[in-house]
């Protein structure tokens, strides 16, 4: 339970491929340890790297559906569900709290995979609410960082807010037999210790490091880590799950305050 003088925690989770909600492994089971470690939450707002676009919308449905936003995948991962609720009553808390931007509602759009995925092995009762918010990917990092510091109120009403995505995500240059690619480890090492040292302005300017692009040619899995950072605080982060897949996709985790032991 939420005390009342303890803030839920902030997390990014590195979400990877779909399978992870299938596979038994060191991902699924580095999330499960967040999730145990974790006050439980009344809610959960999550900022998904597969709901990016324009304008900023919150989903406001009683029952969200699932969107399986993959192709090529077995089919008993088509088969997973997750029935969580969706909470209506926090999507309009949203709209509320945000001020610098307009905030719409969207009655219609399901869970994606960089939800469900996530949560299906956070939390497998799907027993507590959840609803998105999406990316304006015509924001810029301070703009997106400011709506997480205006979303940062929900901390203390018992709402988990969850950003997933992937610090490196180069799906081009992804190998399952490789190690970590250099340029793939320099670029999670600058991350890691940016938000260690809480430099955020290195952290907006992102695409001047010298593997920026290479780590992230689009990006849409980076830019929730925006969102995060500004809902944290500037508390300083916990790392989890820091291995780099298939030589080009960081698993790392980060968890801003709140845990439990």
């Amino acid at each position: 339970m939420v005390g009342k003088n303890l803030k839920m925690p902030v997390v990014f989770i590195g979400h990877g491929s779909p399978m992870n909600a299938i596979e038994d492994n060191e991902f699924a089971k580095g999330w499960q340890g967040i999730a145990a470690k974790t006050p439980r939450p009344k809610a959960i707002l999550c900022i998904s790297a597969h709901w990016y676009g324009e304008g900023t919308f919150v989903t406001s449905a009683i029952t969200p559906g699932l969107i399986y936003d993959f192709y090529g995948f077995p089919e008993e991962l088509y088969g997973k569900q997750y029935p969580a609720k969706g909470a209506p009553a926090l999507a309009l808390r949203v709209k509320e709290a945000v001020k610098s931007v307009k905030v719409r509602l969207d009655e219609i759009r399901g869970l994606d995979h960089g939800t469900w995925v996530v949560l299906y092995r956070m939390y497998p009762e799907a027993d507590i609410p959840v609803i998105q918010l999406s990316i304006d990917g015509n924001l810029s990092p301070k703009e997106q960082f400011k709506i997480g510091q205006e979303l940062s109120v929900l901390r203390d009403e018992g709402v988990l807010i969850l950003g997933s995505g992937n610090i490196v995500h180069n799906l081009s240059l992804v190998d399952y037999d490789a190690n970590p690619y250099d340029w793939a480890k320099e670029f999670d090492g600058f991350v890691s210790k940016s938000l260690e040292q809480k430099d955020t302005k290195a952290l907006f300017e992102w695409k001047q490091n010298k593997n920026g692009k290479l780590a992230n040619p689009f990006e849409d899995h980076f830019v929730p880590l925006f969102y995060v950072l500004g809902a944290s605080g500037g508390e300083t982060p916990r790392f989890s799950v820091e291995n780099i897949f298939a030589g080009s996709l960081s698993m790392r985790c980060a968890v801003f305050g709140g845990l439990d032991g």
